[in-house]
């Protein structure tokens, strides 16, 4: 239920910034002739949307400051062309908002004035785009209460008197909005429709591109790449394959309606279903959320579900009449993320249920033959415990892996910039006798990740810095009689935050890592730091080669560990020796037997759209001399 009312959000952001636009122009048809206005609202329909699809990647923090002062002004122009008819035309047209009248209508009209009802709900969706990230509860009501509604209430009453006065109006034009407002402020008022309706096309687009967000980050929508344009506001952001899709699509609806109407019962329905879902799980968030009574509850779905499965059954009636195109697009949409999220929830299941720990795979040494390669291997992987399926499999069958083996987990937090000294967090997998850790790397929205080389240093020197931070807790533990059983590492609480650690400026270590053209002679002039230098750079005549140099306590000063040392000097070979990045690469296939609709969902459209879509974030260029794709067949 809830993928439908995203759907129908999203197919929303196809029809509003069409119908708005579109509506806005038409104004054209009372000053131009009838021939004039058929090739000239199209066209300039058209290339507004382009031109507005076009400015969505510079974000809207530079000119978003006009939105506010356009809205005012048209709200209070509604209201002032309202209040001009009203007293003109027909000053008793108050008494309209008794809601005796709307029994009578419906009673005199019966099933006409039910589905007439399909057709009037843009009325009420004028003001809906409210982004509650932005704005408080309280802002919202006190801006919709004191000037939204009345402004509503003051322009339709308007029209209403209007037309209580003009009953036989030229059937060649329809009757819309511009039949009422006066004909000297006609063009100013139509250059400001139009500009309300870009800001409010512009509220369901990023209204559209936060949702997909939202969705790809719960794994219900394919990988899209997102684009933040705001260093302030984490709100405003871009998705390029999105942004041109809905362009292409409200361009295509625009020329194939060709007319408010069928555009209005598709927007209609597409804004029914999203309440009627909001409704329905309403109760919900009372019960579980609120904490309030299942009675309170039932009656808050029976009031306001009553109300609007009324409009949603009298916007199905017209389907024919272009209510189809939301329903196709959220058809075709909620297939998308139906498969998506099932076949991803499924490889993800499958990688917890046969993920396993380093000792068992250690333990398989002797049976295997398993060896340890000089270098650093660095396994990316989406898990924060355990050793990935794709890993277990690729060792037990090529028994062979790093001498230093670093489990790399990359995540994008919801901040515009993680400090350097908050972006490592390192733990240990296994005992220390192992030589293998868990790295965390986070980046912000708005980080500028770093080129291999940097990135390959400051992991080195986090590790380092988080060996010896290790050795501290452990004396620690040692002076309290505290044993660690290898569960220990495992646990989350073992990782730990390098750079903003307090224990790291007590300790005496220091790192260089750079390019130089060795000649044969020693560093002499290279810095060291308590007389004991660590260095990588082997002598090579004429050959560009990595120097990183661990400046540690000397061993026998106090509260220094030999086998500290012993980790450091072996984290340095590994490091000279060089690193290999392993990516995992995974296969979908069904198992036998299956359904053809599983076959179908799984085998052919989730490997489509994992072939056409944007591959994991490993957010590094990695040479492909250093890279090692590992390949991975789920059976699902």
């Amino acid at each position: 239920m809830v993928m439908i009312g995203t759907c129908m959000v999203i197919g929303d952001g196809v029809l509003t910034p069409a119908i708005s636009v579109f509506s806005a122009v038409s104004g054209l048809e009372l000053s131009l002739s009838k021939d004039q206005h058929e090739y000239a609202v199209i066209p300039i329909t058209c290339a507004i949307l382009v031109f507005l699809f076009a400015l969505q990647h510079y974000g809207t923090h530079r000119v978003g400051f006009l939105f506010a002062p356009i809205i005012l002004a048209w709200l209070l122009c509604m209201s002032a062309i309202g209040l001009y008819n009203i007293v003109r035309w027909n000053p008793q047209i108050y008494q309209a908002l008794n809601p005796v009248y709307m029994i009578r209508f419906l009673r005199k009209t019966k099933k006409s004035g039910w589905m007439s009802l399909g057709g009037i709900l843009l009325c009420m969706t004028e003001a809906m785009f409210a982004d509650l990230g932005h704005f408080s509860y309280s802002a919202i009501q006190l801006a919709f209460t004191s000037l939204v509604y009345p402004s509503l209430i003051l322009g339709y009453m308007g029209q209403a008197a209007y037309l209580s006065q003009h009953h036989n109006l030229d059937a060649s034009y329809q009757i819309g909005f511009y039949i009422a407002v006066p004909e000297c402020v006609r063009w100013p008022v139509l250059v400001l429709a139009i500009l309300a309706s870009v800001v409010g096309s512009q509220a369901i687009i990023s209204g559209t591109f936060s949702i997909i967000n939202q969705s790809q980050s719960l794994s219900c929508f394919p990988r899209v790449k997102v684009v933040h344009t705001s260093d302030k506001v984490h709100g405003q952001i871009y998705i390029p394959e999105v942004n041109w899709i809905l362009m292409i699509l409200c361009v295509a609806v625009t020329v194939g309606f060709r007319n408010t109407k069928h555009m209005g019962n598709a927007s209609g329905l597409a804004v029914i279903t999203v309440m009627l879902v909001t409704t329905c799980l309403m109760p919900l968030v009372i019960m579980l959320c609120w904490d309030r009574s299942p009675w309170l509850a039932l009656a808050f779905f029976l009031f306001f579900g009553s109300i609007e499965a009324l409009y949603f059954s009298a916007s199905l009636i017209k389907f024919l009449d272009g209510a189809w195109v939301p329903i196709l697009l959220a058809l075709i949409l909620l297939a998308v993320m139906f498969v998506w999220h099932h076949t991803t929830i499924r490889k993800y299941e499958y990688d917890m249920h046969n993920k396993v720990t380093l000792e068992w795979l250690l333990a398989l040494g002797d049976k295997l033959g398993m060896v340890r390669v000089p270098g650093i291997g660095l396994v990316y992987t989406d898990l924060t415990s355990g050793v990935p399926a794709n890993f277990s499999r690729f060792v037990t069958n090529l028994p062979a892996f790093h001498r230093v083996l670093v489990f790399v987990c990359v995540k994008s937090v919801p901040v515009p910039h993680v400090l350097p000294a908050e972006r490592y967090l390192v733990g240990r997998v296994g005992p220390p006798g192992h030589r293998s850790y868990r790295c965390i790397v986070r980046y912000g929205y708005r980080d500028v990740h770093q080129d291999v080389d940097s990135f390959e240093t400051e992991l080195v020197e986090s590790l380092a810095t988080f060996i010896k931070l290790d050795a501290l807790f452990r004396c620690s533990d040692a002076a309290g009689d505290q044993q660690r059983d290898s569960s220990y590492y495992e646990r989350e609480n073992a990782l730990t935050v390098i750079g903003s650690n307090p224990l790291r400026r007590h300790l005496a270590l220091g790192y260089d890592d750079s390019h130089s053209h060795d000649d044969g002679a020693s560093s002499a002039g290279s810095d060291r730091v308590d007389g004991i230098e660590l260095a990588a750079a082997a002598p090579a005549p004429a050959v560009v080669k990595k120097q990183v140099r661990f400046a540690v306590a000397p061993p026998r000063s106090p509260g220094v560990d030999e086998t500290v040392l012993e980790e450091l000097h072996e984290l340095c070979e590994a490091r000279e020796a060089g690193t290999a990045f392993i990516l995992g690469h995974s296969h979908v296939k069904t198992k036998p037997g299956s359904s053809i609709l599983k076959r179908l969902a799984v085998g052919v459209g989730y490997n489509f759209l994992r072939r056409n879509c944007r591959g994991p974030d490993v957010v590094l260029r990695v040479p492909p001399a250093s890279l090692l794709e590992v390949g991975m067949v789920y059976v699902l």
